[in-house]
């Protein structure tokens, strides 16, 4: 196809997200949901950074590729992601592994999600291929990724972080030359490599892909020929073109959407507890590294309709108040002091309770005179009165799930089984 005159290139390209991992290291956060799904920054979820990227981007055609426990993730999507309209070449699709190609094989790999989908992306007639991961939180224009592909005729273009040299040893690393081009791959190395001219730091592998549709499709076929690959886009089709194909980095600096507070490209991968619960306390800072405020670039999101958040009661002891904190709303605040703490949608804190460095998921219920410190409570517990968290280590661990930092995190099923060793 030829491209008209100023068209974007993102109008001729699809967004395929992979959003099937459980996230295990994220532990009872993601019993129930997958971590796409997982709820970040006061009212979005995960996901809603990648599609939100792709929408502000240029890009209407999406499609999402779901395996572990994706009930709350797809009625998110029904909620939140309704909008697109096929009268105007717009479509989002929901891509649960439904066994299509045998009655035994769910999605094999990263790579099988998308083969698996092949006639579906055909359908879409689209040039181009944008693989995204569902689980990172980032702010990035697809369409400066898109251009440097086409300019540079990669086989594949894949989006890089700089990161000092040794921190790069957790992630994939890209070994590249002087122009761009990746020479290497690297699956968590102990000697990462420097980038040219930057000892000090490494490109490591965001787990966005950006391919010709047509390269990619042949690619595909012979991987799923191919009994020895685990048909994973990070083990076997990068590291293939690497060897025999042309594969350039992209920086991610260079396509980081900024309002002009951040002080630097903000990506986060919240796959842990203590993740999870910083980079959701750091939206509580006077200027926080992500900014959600910027209207130029919003993340969209299912908003619920639900009245303002609330603040009752003053009195010495007993005074609703919230200080350097993300409130929500339906929040009800209710004679309960809330410091550096992020709330959902729906919290309830009662009289005369306490909650200082708190993540409290929607509708999360905290009874009077609880004191709740550095923790992480999962979507509609309900804290018994009196309860302190975060002032006794072993008490702590005897309970609930105690990470080695200190971040406890609070299930209503550890509640209960509390509640049953008590009584």
């Amino acid at each position: 196809m030829k491209a008209r005159p100023n068209t974007r290139l993102s109008t001729r390209a699809m967004a395929f997200v992979l959003a099937g991992g459980r996230g295990s290291r994220l532990k009872e956060l993601t019993d129930l949901r997958a971590k796409p799904a997982v709820y970040f920054g006061g009212k979005t979820r995960i996901i809603d950074f990648a599609l939100s990227n792709a929408l502000n981007s240029g890009i209407r055609k999406m499609a999402i590729a779901t395996q572990y426990k994706a009930h709350s993730l797809i009625r998110h999507m029904q909620r939140g992601w309704a909008f697109f309209r096929a009268e105007r070449n717009e479509y989002l699709d929901i891509l649960p592994a439904s066994q299509r190609v045998a009655e035994d094989k769910w999605y094999l790999g990263t790579a099988d999600a998308v083969t698996q989908n092949i006639d579906i992306v055909d359908s879409y007639g689209v040039d181009y291929i944008i693989v995204l991961a569902g689980d990172h939180v980032y702010k990035m224009d697809y369409e400066v990724m898109l251009r440097q592909h086409v300019e540079t005729g990669a086989d594949v273009t894949i989006g890089c972080l700089t990161v000092p040299r040794m921190e790069a040893v957790a992630f994939g690393v890209m070994h590249v030359d002087a122009t761009g081009r990746v020479t290497d791959f690297l699956e968590k190395p102990a000697d990462p490599p420097a980038i040219p001219g930057d000892p000090d730091h490494a490109l490591a592998s965001m787990g966005i892909y950006i391919f010709n549709w047509a390269f990619l499709r042949d690619l595909l076929m012979k991987d799923a020929e191919d009994r020895n690959s685990s048909h994973d886009f990070g083990h076997d089709l990068i590291p293939e073109i690497v060897r025999h194909g042309k594969a350039m980095a992209h920086r991610f600096e260079e396509s980081c959407v900024t309002s002009g507070l951040e002080k630097e490209p903000y990506w986060r991968d919240v796959g842990t507890v203590d993740a999870f619960w910083q980079a959701n306390i750091d939206l509580t800072q006077f200027t926080p590294p992500l900014d959600l405020y910027d209207t130029s670039w919003p993340i969209w999101t299912y908003a619920e309709s639900v009245p303002p958040a609330k603040f009752v009661h003053d009195e010495d002891g007993r005074r609703g108040a919230a200080i350097q904190s993300l409130v929500s709303g339906a929040c009800i605040v209710s004679g309960s002091e809330v410091r550096n703490s992020l709330l959902f949608t729906g919290v309830y804190a009662h009289s005369y309770s306490a909650l200082d460095h708190v993540v409290a998921l929607p509708y999360a219920d905290v009874g009077e005179r609880a004191e709740l410190a550095n923790c992480v409570l999962d979507r509609g517990v309900r804290i018994p009165e009196g309860l302190v968290v975060g002032q006794d280590p072993e008490e702590d661990a005897k309970w609930f799930r105690r990470t080695e930092s200190g971040i406890v995190l609070i299930t209503q099923a550890m509640l209960d089984a509390r509640a049953a060793r008590l009584r």
